[in-house]
C-alpha cells in the first residue's frame, strides 16, 4: 500500500509541474511581440574581391562587375546551337558576364593585371576600385598593371581627361597593341562608329605616357622573378596572357583567350565578333586549354563568373573547367 501511494503522489507531482509548464508557456507567447512586416530586399552582394595563395604569392580575385551580352549574336556559330549549349548550364542569352582583374602581392612589388571598365559599360561596372580598397589595398600602392590587350573592359579603370587612377604605377602592353590602337592614323581611317575603340586606349594610356610610366615590351618578356608574359596574338594585335609562378605553382591568366564558358570550352573551335583575328586567337585558345589540362595549372580569366580561377581538364572533344573550390584557410 506505502508503495502505491507513493506512485500516487509521484504522479500528481508530475501533473502539478506540466500543467505549470503549460501555463508559464502560455504567458510566454502573450509577451511577445507583434510580428513586424517582412524587411526589406537588400538586393545586393558583398565586395567583390576573392584572396587566394600561389607559393608564397597573394593572389586577389577583383570584379569590376558584370555586363550582358547577347552571346547568341556575337559567337561564330548558329544562334540555335548556341542557345542549346547555354540551356545545357542553365543559361540564356543574354548571358550576365563577369569582368574580373587579378592584383598579386609579391612580397616586393603590388602587380595588377587588366583594370576592368570603368563606368564604360554602364552602372553595373565600374567596381573595380571600390573592390580594391575593400581587399585592403589602396592606388598608390601598385607598383605595375599588365594589361591584357586594349579593349575597353580591361584599360577603362586606368583612369582618363588626364588623370592616372594609379599614380605610381608603370603600365606594360603588348607594342603590336600599343601601335594598332593608341595610332592617330587608325583613329582618323576609322568610321565615326569605330572611333570610340581608338579614343579610349589614347586617353587612358595618354596620362601614363605623359609622365613616363607607360613601358611597352614585345612578345614573350619576363618583367620580374615570377612575373612573365606570353604572346598570345589574336584576340587584338598584342593580345597576352600573364604567367605567375611561386614555389613551383603557376597562375596563368588567360585575358580573352575565351568569353563564354558554356560554349567555348565543349568547343574551342568557336569564337566570338571581338576577335581582332578569329583564326588566330581560335588556335591560341586550343592550345592555352590544351597545356592547361596537362600541366594542372591553376588558370584565370577575364570572363569566367567570377572570381575566374579553376583548373581544366580534358573531356570528351573538349574540356570541363573545374571552379576552385571556396576556402577561408588558403
Amino acid at each position: 500500500m506505502q508503495f502505491q501511494a507513493r506512485q500516487a503522489r509521484a504522479g500528481r507531482a508530475i501533473l502539478r509541474a506540466a500543467i505549470s509548464t503549460i501555463v508559464a508557456a502560455a504567458g510566454s507567447v502573450a509577451l511577445l511581440p507583434a510580428a513586424h512586416a517582412a524587411a526589406p530586399q537588400v538586393k545586393t552582394s558583398a565586395p567583390g574581391y576573392y584572396r587566394v595563395m600561389l607559393g608564397d604569392f597573394e593572389i586577389t580575385a577583383l570584379s569590376d562587375g558584370t555586363v550582358n551580352l547577347p552571346v547568341d549574336k556575337l559567337l561564330h556559330e548558329p544562334a540555335p546551337k548556341t542557345t542549346k549549349a547555354l540551356a545545357r548550364n542553365f543559361q540564356q542569352a543574354p548571358v550576365e558576364t563577369s569582368i574580373n582583374a587579378y592584383l598579386i602581392n609579391t612580397g616586393s612589388k603590388l602587380v595588377l593585371v587588366d583594370t576592368g571598365a570603368a563606368g564604360l559599360f554602364g552602372p553595373t561596372t565600374g567596381k573595380l576600385l571600390a573592390n580594391l580598397k575593400a581587399a585592403g589595398y589602396s592606388p598608390e600602392q601598385v607598383d605595375d598593371i599588365f594589361i591584357t590587350h586594349m579593349h575597353p573592359d580591361h584599360i577603362g579603370g586606368l583612369g582618363g581627361n588626364g588623370e592616372r587612377t594609379f599614380p605610381n604605377a608603370t603600365v606594360h602592353a603588348d607594342q603590336r597593341d600599343a601601335d594598332f590602337w593608341l595610332s592617330q592614323a587608325n583613329l582618323d581611317k576609322a568610321t565615326a562608329e569605330n572611333k570610340g575603340s581608338f579614343q579610349g586606349p589614347i586617353n587612358a594610356i595618354g596620362p601614363y605616357q605623359k609622365a613616363g610610366k607607360f613601358a611597352p615590351f614585345s612578345g614573350d618578356t619576363t618583367f620580374m622573378p615570377g612575373v612573365s608574359g606570353h604572346a598570345a596574338y589574336g584576340h587584338t594585335p598584342g593580345h597576352t596572357t600573364y604567367k605567375i609562378e611561386s614555389n613551383g605553382q603557376t597562375l596563368v591568366l588567360w585575358g580573352d583567350l575565351m568569353h563564354v564558358a558554356a560554349v567555348q570550352f565543349d568547343d574551342p573551335s568557336v569564337t566570338i565578333e571581338f576577335d581582332s583575328d578569329s583564326k588566330s586567337a581560335a588556335v591560341q585558345r586550343k592550345a592555352a586549354y590544351a597545356e592547361a589540362a596537362k600541366t594542372g595549372e591553376l588558370v584565370g580569366a577575364a570572363h569566367l563568373s567570377f572570381p575566374g580561377l579553376g583548373h581544366l581538364r580534358a573531356e570528351g572533344k573538349g574540356y570541363r573547367f573545374v571552379p576552385l573550390s571556396y576556402s577561408l584557410m588558403r
